[in-house]
């Protein structure tokens, strides 16, 4: 299956790796950890949004460009199969018809369907991270891997597991996490980056204080959801990414099995970011229901198709007939 990877590579000389417009620190690693293992290709990195502040501990993150590059040989999408995320590409003209022509690889770890319009070959693994399905493929098809490479590898990982801890993690990865260490990826000087990178001004403190204050309960107690409204995101995303200031706290209270953080925009986009607990492993199922994707306690989803108010109601309706059947 990874000679997939290198079919693709032949006659090759310019790449551009793409990243969906939901980045976080396993698709930033992977397309940072290729730009380190393709030496011999000229690469271009690119992402239809800014890279959040909270993930500028990856070293090269400013490599990544929201000018595509339509001169590419061919391109490579990175830890997303679902084309809903690939969306904002695909609404530019000159981009969808550019991928449309052009040879795609998809590299992904999600266990939700390729739903991916545009031909493209694709190597989709069930996996705890991209950067994890990477590393395999380096290693199958003997690429020199930096100790760059693998730290940008291992901070993807540890990123998509929450440091190694998720439902996901198997002693395969600790033996990912072995090999990469080997090869020069010190755990503690990257998290001790990644530490710096999380620290919250008295500011964002304030906000997150009242984001916790702003926390509704549903379905006596078992959802919790919080609605981050379009002047939320406009004041602090730049500085802080909502989501990830208020998820976890969220994940963490008594009696919470689904948490569920809600953003609505201007145009009528709704999107749901959702964690759950390990005795309800349905988040990529409630996904799906909104069209997303992603792991059984962690996922997403987009849409434009319902409100705030629909999202709700829809969320307190399909969690416990999901929930039953999980």
């Amino acid at each position: 299956m990874y000679n997939k990877f290198d079919e693709f590579l032949k006659d090759k000389k310019r790449l551009c790796v793409i990243q969906a417009e939901n980045p976080d620190g396993d698709s930033l690693g992977s397309a940072i950890a290729l730009d380190y293992l393709l030496k011999d290709k000229e690469l271009s990195l690119y992402c239809p949004i800014d890279i959040p502040k909270y993930l500028h501990y990856f070293a090269d993150w400013s490599r990544v460009t929201n000018e595509f590059d339509f001169k590419s040989d061919g391109y490579i999408i990175v830890d997303t199969a679902a084309e809903i995320l690939l969306s904002k590409l695909l609404e530019d003209t000159a981009i969808k018809n550019c991928l449309f022509n052009a040879p795609v690889l998809v590299l992904d770890h999600h266990e939700t369907e390729d739903d991916i319009s545009f031909p493209h070959e694709s190597i989709i693994e069930a996996l705890p991270s991209c950067t994890d399905l990477i590393y395999k493929i380096a290693k199958d098809q003997n690429y020199t891997i930096s100790k760059e490479a693998a730290e940008a590898i291992f901070q993807g990982l540890l990123s998509d597991t929450l440091g190694l801890t998720s439902a996901s993690v198997t002693a395969d990865t600790f033996d990912v996490a072995a090999g990469l260490t080997r090869l020069g990826a010190d755990v503690s000087i990257l998290e001790d980056e990644r530490r710096e990178f999380m620290k919250k001004s008295p500011r964002i403190l304030d906000y997150k204080a009242d984001l916790i204050k702003r926390i509704e309960y549903s379905l006596d107690g078992e959802l919790a959801t919080v609605h981050i409204t379009w002047d939320d995101i406009r004041e602090y995303s730049e500085e802080y990414n909502p989501n990830v200031l208020i998820l976890e706290e969220m994940r963490l209270i008594e009696g919470v099995k689904v948490a569920v953080a809600i953003k609505t925009y201007p145009d009528g986009k709704v999107t749901g970011k959702i964690r759950c607990a390990s005795e309800a492993p349905v988040a990529e199922k409630i996904a799906g229901y909104f069209g997303g994707g992603g792991h059984p306690l962690a996922a997403g989803f987009r849409t434009y198709d319902a409100t705030y108010d629909e999202v709700m109601q829809d969320l307190i309706k399909i969690i416990p007939e999901l929930e039953e059947n999980a």
